[in-house]
């Protein structure tokens, strides 16, 4: 946690990552000021066919909603999960459907470097 927050003094945005899974609990949601929470993928993927998965992915849009914090559902891959996201206003989406990942070096210009200084950094 001490590293977490010397990291948010340098001006770092950090979100609670597979949020409902593993250990990112309730109580480290309160623990730490997160900026983001994201809803793990395994809830998306299971949206059309288990209605407990709609449910809690709409629980946690509304406890991000609460707390002022944004929402990112991962691993949206159909337009019919994209759809549900939408209605719920869930703020940010990722995955296939939006975009594959790309290799670093696609990166560059959009954090100020040359590909070929990316390339050397890794």
């Amino acid at each position: 946690m001490s590293i977490l927050r010397r990291l948010k003094l340098l001006g770092v945005h950090i979100a609670m990552d597979d949020f409902g899974t593993g250990y990112s609990s309730l109580s480290n949601l309160q623990a730490f000021a997160f900026d983001k929470i994201k809803i793990d993928q395994s809830f998306i993927s299971n949206l059309e066919k288990n209605p407990q998965s709609a449910t809690i992915v709409r629980a946690v849009i509304g406890l991000g909603r609460g707390l002022a914090l944004p929402v990112i559902a991962e691993g949206v891959e159909t337009r019919e999960q994209l759809a549900f996201l939408s209605k719920e206003e869930c703020a940010e989406v990722q995955g296939f459907l939006v975009g594959k990942p790309l290799p670093i070096d696609a990166y560059a210009e959009a954090v100020g470097r040359e590909a070929t200084e990316v390339a050397s950094v890794a």
